[in-house]
């Protein structure tokens, strides 16, 4: 079966997951291709299976080199260790997922394929329109959508779990569409992550060569005060052929000088430190 089909096909079986960005009113039927709001709205699918509820175009600067080295990183189980903890706190129950930010989709698989047998059903959406297609490519149920973190196209309290891996939070909305007693699993990066190519890239009396998370980690427990803080810390062993994938993944390389990070290629390590933060809300029952 075509992805087109395919797409169609779980739109129809969950029509009420979704609401419509023009009107804000619930999306009510799945006409061919094409979901349809009861004002006569729509939106078609792409022949890969995906939605575009953008109302304007968003330039994103992960282009597609970028994704593709993040992808080769985490499917060599660079983020496996918060993959695991996600799968790890969702109960055992059928779960209904969003994926705040997920990219180009390998950790929204991998938490996927870690709970293979529980019968979940999983939505991932991005700003990032390559990064959306480059997650069609892989081997799950999970739909991919382009759509605004700020005013998201689902409807409200649907989902009972929300993962947020390093993304920006819109907290009014995650409420909205959050399940009474679901849960929201955000994690941030502690000022250990990546430290060794940090380090690496920027001079010690660099503004970057130091990271402080306490402002996220302070509005969070505004908003959720009875939430709860894991830290997760693990080395990742770092293949030579993969250095390159790694400086070129993250943002951090966006403010480096060029000499620097040629001279950091030359000269790769052996293992990187991840070192995050997994923050857990529950919603209002």
């Amino acid at each position: 079966m075509k992805k087109i089909d395919q797409a169609a096909q779980f739109l129809a079986a969950h029509t009420q997951l979704f609401r419509c960005p023009v009107c804000l009113t619930p999306y009510a039927s799945v006409e061919g291709h094409s979901l349809v709001c009861p004002n006569g709205h729509n939106v078609d699918l792409s022949k890969k299976g995906t939605l575009y509820f953008m109302q304007r175009a968003v330039a994103s600067e992960y282009d597609n080199a970028m994704l593709a080295a993040r992808r080769r990183m985490l499917q060599a189980g660079l983020f496996a260790g918060i993959t695991a903890a996600f799968a790890a706190k969702l109960p055992a129950s059928p779960q209904t997922i969003l994926d705040v930010g997920c990219g180009e989709g390998t950790p929204l698989d991998d938490v996927l394929h870690r709970r293979a047998g529980h019968h979940d059903v999983a939505v991932g959406f991005d700003l990032s329109k390559p990064g959306i297609n480059l997650a069609t490519q892989l081997a799950n149920d999970a739909f991919f959508c382009v759509a605004d973190l700020a005013q998201m196209p689902f409807a409200d309290h649907q989902f009972t779990a929300i993962l947020d891996l390093f993304s920006p939070s819109a907290y009014q909305e995650f409420n909205r569409v959050l399940a009474p007693g679901g849960q929201l699993l955000k994690v941030i990066p502690n000022p250990d992550y990546l430290i060794e190519l940090r380090h690496a890239i920027f001079p010690a009396d660099s503004a970057h060569a130091s990271y402080d998370n306490s402002n996220v980690l302070d509005l969070f427990r505004q908003h959720y005060p009875t939430a709860t803080a894991e830290r997760i810390r693990y080395q990742v062993p770092v293949p030579a052929e993969l250095f390159a994938d790694l400086m070129l993944m993250t943002p951090m390389h966006w403010g480096a000088d060029e000499a620097r990070l040629a001279a950091v290629k030359a000269n790769p390590f052996p293992e990187i430190t991840v070192d995050v933060t997994l923050l857990t809300a529950e919603g209002v029952k």
